[in-house]
């Protein structure tokens, strides 16, 4: 049996090693969601509407991925420490009950968002026109739920186990099958949104086979095995505690959409509901290469924390800062220079395009800091700090942006105070994530003093 010993090596090449095909495999994923909205707002007489309507699911869409978040984010690290730590039977009885979870949790999610849909859509800032576009595409997408949940949540055990290309592929041959079904379904066969959502629930079930296939097969370093799959309280409580920071997160940029696009109903209208559609898909893309890096940093950071390699784990945050850090300038400058570009890309409505400009740049200004934000949480989440990787999810959305985006627009910025709201989020919560992690993490790490914190 081959064994992945993240403490061998140089830390900066183990960790590129992770991150380049986990990119990848965000990008792909993200191909699930921003081609369809790349098709959707170019639907001929559908004008910002459709995307609109798209903007108003995402909330719920959201809160499938919180709790996709919650028990794989949770599990993954727990995974890495027990096989650092060479406790094989443990990492394995993980992988078995995050797969309940998963499982359990999905089916009841479906049930809930599909029968209480029409309200909260309406509760979103939904308008009776808009909301024909978003309920053709919600009630299909969620058919895919547990195909969603399965998939995302299961594959970060795939990369833990050093095996990043084979979680590439993961989300590659569903997206494939999504670029090849989308045209088809929305054009060719005149579905509309409810053929995007149909490519994506295909596209996601066959992710789900192969993932869960490679998890119980013969290539595999540790499998998924029914004997596993009895959920532990003890062992649940543990993949939540650590799977909190990213449920929260999640949920938070959940809270965050409601608010925003019930702000934006009420000082813009759907237009601008539309135009944060389309700056949320350009933040997806944009962010997507640090949120790459410091992902692909975990596994390496777990592995060596359990075997008490500290000084590679201090190697390994301060590379992925000054990665991160020099990325997310690159990513502004982008955005400073094209934001025609970026905006044509998911729509065509000269409106839109115009309304957009601003409210991008707005947006996007002071984007470096959101790599403090994401190596310091990420540090927490590898080495077991649960209770700081909540805290500071928490802070940045639920304290910081929710409030800002109802109080500015009402100090006499109107839309544009919805917009600034995120870039001040950055920069007080990214930094004070970060120094937190600095004194209470990295500096003890120096003496092999730092402890794990549920």
């Amino acid at each position: 049996m081959k064994s992945t010993d993240f403490s061998k090596g140089k830390v900066w090449q183990n960790i590129v090693a992770q991150s380049i095909p986990l990119i990848l495999a965000q990008l792909v994923q993200l191909l699930y969601n921003v081609v369809d909205r790349i098709y959707i707002g170019h639907l001929p007489g559908a004008d910002s509407m459709a995307l609109t309507g798209i903007g108003l699911v995402f909330p719920l869409t959201t809160l499938i991925a919180a709790f996709t978040f919650l028990f794989g984010t949770g599990g993954t690290p727990l995974f890495s420490i027990a096989r650092g730590a060479g406790e094989e039977k443990r990492a394995e009885k993980i992988l078995g009950n995050t797969f309940s979870l998963l499982l359990g949790t999905s089916a009841l999610l479906f049930l809930f968002c599909y029968i209480f849909r029409r309200p909260v859509l309406y509760l979103f800032g939904a308008s009776d026109e808009s909301y024909l576009y978003a309920d053709a595409y919600l009630r299909i997408y969620l058919l895919g739920t547990p195909f969603t949940m399965l998939a995302t949540g299961l594959n970060g055990f795939i990369n833990a186990q050093g095996f990043p290309r084979i979680g590439m592929l993961t989300t590659l041959l569903g997206a494939v099958l999504n670029l090849a079904l989308d045209p088809i379904f929305i054009f060719g066969l005149n579905m509309g949104v409810g053929g995007a959502a149909l490519a994506t629930v295909l596209s996601q079930a066959v992710s789900c086979i192969w993932v869960v296939k490679f998890l119980t097969g013969k290539k595999a370093l540790l499998r998924m095995k029914k004997a596993n799959m009895r959920i532990d309280r003890k062992l649940t409580g543990e993949i939540m505690a650590l799977g909190m920071s990213g449920f929260i997160m999640q949920g938070t940029n959940c809270l965050v959409q409601v608010v925003c696009n019930a702000t934006l109903k009420v000082y813009g209208g759907d237009l601008y509901v539309g135009v944060m559609t389309v700056i949320n898909s350009a933040r997806e893309i944009l962010s997507l290469p640090v949120s790459g890096i410091t992902n692909g940093a975990q596994p390496v950071l777990g592995y060596n924390y359990g075997a008490g390699e500290y000084g590679k784990v201090r190697q390994a945050i301060r590379f992925t800062a000054g990665l991160g850090i020099v990325y997310t300038l690159f990513a502004w400058l982008l955005v400073i220079l094209s934001p025609h570009l970026l905006l044509s890309v998911f729509t065509e409505d000269i409106a839109m395009i115009e309304a957009g400009t601003d409210a991008l740049r707005l947006y996007f200004f002071g984007f470096f800091f959101m790599a403090f934000q994401f190596t310091g949480q990420s540090a927490f989440t590898a080495l077991g700090y649960s209770r700081h990787a909540i805290f500071f999810s928490l802070l940045r959305k639920a304290v910081i942006v929710a409030p800002l985006t109802v109080l500015l627009p009402r100090l006499g910025l109107g839309v544009d105070g919805v917009f600034l709201a995120e870039p001040i989020s950055n920069a007080i919560g990214g930094l004070a994530c970060f120094v937190t992690m600095y004194f209470a993490l990295y500096r003890k790490l120096k003496g092999g003093k730092a402890k794990v914190k549920s």
